[in-house]
């Protein structure tokens, strides 16, 4: 039987702003799996992941530290079949980018990769990251969707080879709000769920007007805004 899937994608800065507001907006949209990016990854990041997951009702999948802070949790609903962590290619200069990866099982035989992304600052860093972002993907065995702050709008580059055949979640199905940064006056989308073809977009946005969800808490959570999707697994 297919499975009915949420899923959150949140950069949340290394949890430097309010941490209330931001489980608050975690617990309104009611996720099975969260992305999250920028999560804590140094000294006491364990610690601070946990804090998170006791305010949101989250556990912790993968990623963190060894992932340079990409990070993946979930609800007890998923069983956790394997996961990866995968760093990428070390650009002199910059903060080392990383892959949080997970295969999650959901109900007798629904199967869901999912890989939380966090691209760099740099256009050529991107370009030269997006295209092993793809090969993982490729490599997870399942029905796909990479979740993640790409660092550039829909024309960039590296946003653009990856929906060469990664379904763009807002394009495809559209609901809620479409900028994500910043926070306060967002004005680019630069935060995006992206599918597998055997994925169906159901809803993917910015969960403004979501009930639970207040704009106050948006701008105090992080200087991102998450995506919201409802995803359809075979």
């Amino acid at each position: 039987m297919p499975a009915v899937v949420r899923l959150l994608s949140y950069n949340v800065r290394s949890l430097r702003d309010d941490t209330a507001a931001l489980a608050r907006v975690i617990r309104a949209c009611a996720p099975d799996v969260v992305a999250v990016q920028e999560a804590p990854r140094f000294a006491g990041w364990r610690r601070r992941a946990l804090r998170l997951g006791r305010a949101t009702g989250l556990l912790y999948v993968s990623g963190g530290a060894p992932t340079c802070g990409t990070m993946i949790m979930s609800t007890l609903r998923p069983t956790v079949e394997r996961v990866a962590e995968v760093t990428l290619p070390y650009t002199p200069g910059l903060h080392r980018r990383g892959l949080a990866c997970a295969v999650l099982r959901f109900g007798a035989g629904a199967r869901l990769a999912v890989v939380s992304c966090h691209l760099g600052l740099r256009a050529a860093e991107r370009r030269r990251h997006a295209p092993l972002v793809r090969e993982q993907l490729a490599g997870l065995g399942a029905p796909a969707v990479l979740a993640g702050d790409l660092n550039e709008p829909p024309r960039g580059a590296a946003f653009r080879y990856l929906t060469r055949d990664l379904t763009d979640g807002w394009a495809a199905a559209p609901r809620g709000g479409e900028h994500t940064y910043p926070a306060t006056g967002a004005v680019s989308r630069i935060d995006a769920v992206l599918s597998t073809e055997r994925v169906t977009v159901e809803e993917c946005g910015v969960p403004l007007g979501h009930p639970g969800v207040t704009e106050h808490d948006l701008r105090a959570a992080s200087d991102h805004l998450p995506v919201l999707a409802t995803l359809r697994v075979p």
